[in-house]
Parts: structure tokens; C-alpha cells; sequence
């Protein structure tokens, strides 16, 4: 491997509370928050009180008792990242956007151009400022994962370069969760085994941490936490899957409670697909409990699907399935809905009556194909009067969302 610092991860600051201060200047310097019912996001202000996004609105007022909620602006939102985005492409052709705020890139072709790789990074920084009004912190390191880490220790506001030399220096005295991958509920389950930092990641044994978090995730992090993460810049990145979780807060785990926010999930995965003339053959849900652990379930079909009602059904059923597996569970915090195995499906191969038992659930039956053409229907009607314009009953009695539907539209990826 290349054993120049030429990758840069560029990530904007606190960037939807940012993005607030920038267009209402009033609440420059003051704990902000994006939300309501619960927090999408906050300001640096907020984070020092502990305010954090994802927590509870009524949570974030006891913590900060001054902290201002603001609605959000998604169009601002989009056309600020871009903008942020479209810059770093204007150094190197090399970029991949990972989010609507933050972005790698690989200057080690244009260096000859606009200087070394701090340089460009420099530049960066100080043209999404001026331009922008927005502030921006950069790593700078060999590798993504490095260079991703490196971002997070200059914030806020910051640029830090990862001298090839010393890397593993740097890297070891982190804290594990700034790790790729290091989520809750792995930093709980290493915490228990007394590891803190990086570097004691790194200095155990591997079949210790497979052990303790599953072979797969074990090598990732083993190979990460030496800097082994040899992933190359993709300037080309389609999702492999379409997905769309919820925040529950603290609920039964009833069927009027999981049966409207799986239509509601359905519904949003489903229209991304036919959006995109995409079916997909395999189902998943998720459903995480209230002690933070999560279960999955998934189901693979002969067929690919792409109809809403259709995911509803088999989700409902998935979930079903989880809560049964796991009768002393009363409460879910979270659900989530994805389809993989996608494929394209411009048009619909019509099936044979033949009195199947499924056949409310194979799209080309006579069933299959009247939902899928509702659907299109409903889709027509959104493309020219919104979203919010024609829906399903069960969405639409099922009362306010606590996280807005225009803040998931800018956490998904391009399918």
C-alpha cells in the first residue's frame, strides 16, 4: 500500500444545528437543537450539556434547560451539502460521498496541481467557510478508516494529518468508538472486557474478540485497529439494499403499536424501489428491544417485490416471528424494514392462475398486479402533488412523525 497520507475525509460540523445558525444568525453561539419530539440533531452549544441526537426532546430540555428547537430546513440541508461536496471535486475526481455531510477523497493524483494533501485540505476548509458559511473539519491518512478517524478528533473546526510514520502512535490511544463498525452496543460488550482504547483492541488476542462479537465483526476490528483497512475510494456507489428504520421510544410490543410503523416503513422503502424500476427477492426487520439489543429476520422470496402492501405482509409476519422468539421482551425501541437482493423490474411477467397459496404475495398473480398498479397509481399522484398529498389509511391516522420524513429522504442512498 501507498505509504502517502493522500486520502481525506471531510465531514461538516454539527451540520443540520450549523446550517440553522447559518440562516438564522440569532442563534449563533446558542445550544440548539433540530426536533422536537426527539433530537435530529444539535449544536456544539447542546453537546456540551450532553444533548445528543436520537435522544428524547423532553431528555435534551432537562439536560439544557435553554436549548432552542428549530424545524428543519431539508432543502437547505441538500443543496449546502452538495455544495460542500461539489468543492472537494473540484481538487480531485476521486470523490465518494458516504452522506449528505461528509465525503472521502483521494488527492494523490493531483497534487502537482494544488499542493500537498494538507494543502488541499487546507483549501477546502477555508473555501467552504468563505463560500458556504459553514464550518468543515478534514483528516488526512493513508487510509479511509484512518483518515475517517482522524476527522472526528479534529472537531470541531479542525484539520489533523496522520504522518504514515507514527499512525499506529495515534491510532492506539483512541478511544474504541471512534472505530468503523463501533457502535452501543459493541462498546458495551468490549467495555466489559476492560477494553477502552484502540490500541488494547488491538493488543487482543483475536479469537478473544470473535468470540466476544462474532467472527466477521471480530477480523474487521482486529484489522482495523492495526490500520489494515485497504478499502479504495468508490466514485461509483450504489446501495445494495433499500431500507428505513424508526425510533420508537419505549413501547409495547403489540400489534397496534408495530402494524402502522411497518406501513409506514414499507411504504417508503417501497416507493424508493419502483421509483427506480427496482424489486428485490429478500425481506429483513430488525427489532431492538428496550435494553438496546437487537434481533433480525429475514425471508427470501421466489420472486422480487416491490409492492408496499406486499412488504407489510411479510414484515408484519417477520416481526411477529421475533417477538415469538423472544416472549419476555414487552417493550421495542426500534424497527426497521430493508429489501436486498435488488434487481431491475421495468415491467411485471405475468403468472398463470393457479390457485397458489402465496399468490396474494407473487407480483405477476391477479392480486400482485392490482397492488402494484395501486401503487404506481398513489406514486403518479405523489411525483405531482407530494408526498403528503395520497397515502394509506394506517399513515395516515397514525398521527405526527417524531423524525420527519424529509430528514430519513437525506440519509438515504442512491439505489
Amino acid at each position: 500500500m501507498d505509504m502517502t497520507a493522500t486520502i481525506l475525509h471531510a465531514d461538516l460540523d454539527a451540520f443540520y444545528a450549523s446550517v440553522e445558525q447559518l440562516l438564522n444568525p440569532s442563534l449563533r453561539g446558542k445550544p440548539i437543537a433540530v426536533g422536537g419530539g426527539v433530537v435530529l440533531a444539535a449544536s456544539y452549544e447542546a453537546k456540551a450539556f450532553g444533548v445528543r441526537g436520537g435522544m428524547p426532546g423532553r431528555r435534551a430540555r432537562e439536560l439544557c434547560p435553554q436549548l432552542i428547537f428549530v424545524g428543519g430546513h431539508f432543502k437547505d440541508y441538500q443543496r449546502l451539502g452538495d455544495a460542500a461536496i461539489a468543492i472537494l471535486g473540484d481538487y480531485t475526481p476521486l470523490v465518494e460521498r458516504i452522506s449528505i455531510d461528509e465525503a472521502f477523497a483521494d488527492v494523490a493524483g493531483c497534487t502537482h496541481l494544488f499542493g500537498s494533501p494538507a494543502d488541499i485540505a487546507a483549501t477546502i476548509r477555508h473555501r467552504v467557510r468563505t463560500e458556504l458559511g459553514l464550518p468543515i473539519s478534514v483528516g488526512v491518512a493513508r487510509t479511509k478508516h484512518l483518515a475517517k478517524i482522524a476527522s472526528q478528533v479534529a472537531k470541531p473546526d479542525g484539520m489533523v494529518l496522520v504522518d504514515p510514520k507514527t499512525e499506529l502512535e495515534f491510532l492506539h490511544d483512541l478511544p474504541v468508538e471512534l472505530m468503523w463498525g463501533v457502535g452501543p452496543v459493541t462498546k458495551a460488550k468490549l467495555t466489559e472486557q476492560g477494553i477502552l482504547t484502540i490500541g488494547q483492541l488491538a493488543n487482543t488476542p483475536g479469537r478473544s474478540i470473535e468470540r466476544l462479537l462474532g467472527t466477521a465483526v471480530g477480523e474487521k476490528l482486529s484489522a482495523l485497529a492495526w490500520n489494515r483497512g485497504p478499502r479504495a475510494i468508490r466514485t461509483q456507489h450504489r446501495a445494495r439494499s433499500a431500507g428505513a428504520q424508526s425510533a420508537l421510544g419505549r413501547k409495547p410490543a403489540v400489534e397496534s403499536v408495530f402494524k402502522p410503523a411497518l406501513l409506514h416503513l414499507a411504504d417508503r422503502v417501497a416507493s424508493r424501489l419502483r421509483a427506480k424500476s427496482l424489486a428485490g427477492n429478500t425481506v429483513t426487520v430488525r427489532v431492538r428491544f428496550a435494553d438496546m439489543r437487537a434481533v433480525t429476520r429475514s425471508t427470501t422470496l421466489d420472486a422480487p417485490i416491490s409492492a408496499t402492501m406486499m412488504l407489510v405482509e411479510i414484515a408484519e409476519g417477520l416481526v411477529r416471528t421475533a417477538l415469538a422468539d423472544h416472549p419476555r421482551e414487552r417493550l421495542i425501541t426500534l424497527l426497521a424494514v430493508s429489501v436486498s437482493q435488488l434487481r431491475k423490474q421495468p415491467e411485471i411477467q405475468l403468472d398463470l392462475p393457479l390457485g397458489l397459496p402465496d399468490e396474494k404475495r407473487r407480483p405477476g398473480a391477479k392480486k400482485g398486479i392490482a397492488r402494484w398498479t395501486a401503487d404506481r397509481a398513489i406514486d403518479t399522484i405523489r411525483d405531482r402533488f407530494g408526498r403528503g398529498a395520497v397515502g394509506y389509511a394506517a399513515t395516515a391516522l397514525d398521527g405526527p412523525r417524531s423524525v420527519p420524513d424529509g430528514f430519513r429522504e437525506l440519509a438515504e442512498k442512491e439505489l
